[in-house]
């Protein structure tokens, strides 16, 4: 007897992959225009950091009843890992970052 998946066709499912979909095509571009190798050793930690910065956002950006389609959750998370990136010490230039004042205020109440 087959069994029926239905977990994949759950719209909450759906969104979840389309935006780690945007999350990896964002960060793959900061990482090309800071020319850091997607193989550099410093990545776990900058990722684990970003996720945690990410998941305070995510939860304060319900809070404020913003909303979250698959681009912004992105370009929340690009916010979070260019900061990660800065405190490793790399210069992250504000003109790489996603432009959107609702993100950029959120990153700022946020994460300091």
């Amino acid at each position: 007897m087959a069994v029926i998946n239905d977990w994949a066709q759950d719209p909450s499912v759906q969104f979840m992959r389309r935006v780690f979909r945007h999350m990896e095509a964002a960060q793959k571009e900061i990482l090309k225009s800071l020319s850091i190798s997607p193989f550099d050793a410093r990545l776990r930690l900058w990722r684990e950091t970003a996720r945690k910065a990410f998941e305070q956002s995510w939860a304060h950006a319900v809070k404020l009843d913003i909303d979250l389609e698959d681009e912004k959750a992105a370009a929340i998370y690009v916010h979070c890992l260019a900061q990660a990136i800065s405190l490793g010490g790399i210069k992250v230039p504000v003109e790489i970052l996603p432009k959107d004042e609702k993100i950029e205020m959120l990153i700022k109440e946020t994460l300091q």
